[in-house]
């Protein structure tokens, strides 16, 4: 495992389109521990390999940071009450070739920060529920509805896929 670089704006590569995996192979499987060696690293709770300079449509994503003592995170529902996220061990966890299915009508608003952006935080309204069905490192595909900080951290992440910033 190896941590790369980051890259960051103002470099070109972060506007590129990423091109859909074929070959589930060792090669993957060594990109993605790069990547979450490079995330935990940063630190970070997700990052997409353009980031690290590669055009693959490959997500890491942690939701948990490594100081089990680290305050909840807290997002406010558009008409709704705050949700928590409370932080425990870490669950690491690799999406290929990911798709949003059905994202809901209903908005979450996070304050969202980039490792590619550094040091800029900003408010972000995005669905605050969406069904995802990607690949794992097998090739093997699968199907989750993700809500709360899963699935604007998901979103925020595809973004970069189709070279967009937040």
């Amino acid at each position: 495992m190896a941590i790369r670089e980051i890259l960051e704006v103002p470099d070109a590569r972060l506007k590129t389109v990423s091109r859909p995996v074929t070959a589930f192979d060792a090669e993957l499987k060594t990109l993605v521990d790069d990547m979450f060696e490079t995330m935990y690293d940063a630190p970070g709770i997700g990052l997409a390999a353009i980031q690290v300079g590669v055009p693959l449509r490959v997500l890491v994503i942690d939701l948990q940071p490594d100081d089990p003592d680290a305050e909840p995170e807290v997002c406010h529902s558009h008409g709704g009450e705050p949700h928590t996220h409370q932080p425990t061990k870490k669950e690491p966890r690799v999406f290929i070739n990911p798709e949003i299915l059905d994202p809901s009508k209903d908005l979450a608003t996070y304050q969202e920060g980039c490792l590619s952006v550094p040091d800029i935080f900003a408010e972000v309204d995005r669905p605050a529920m969406c069904r995802v069905r990607w690949q794992d490192l097998d090739g093997e595909t699968h199907e989750e509805e993700m809500e709360g900080l899963m699935a604007t951290c998901i979103q925020h992440e595809m973004d970069h896929l189709e070279g967009i910033l937040f």
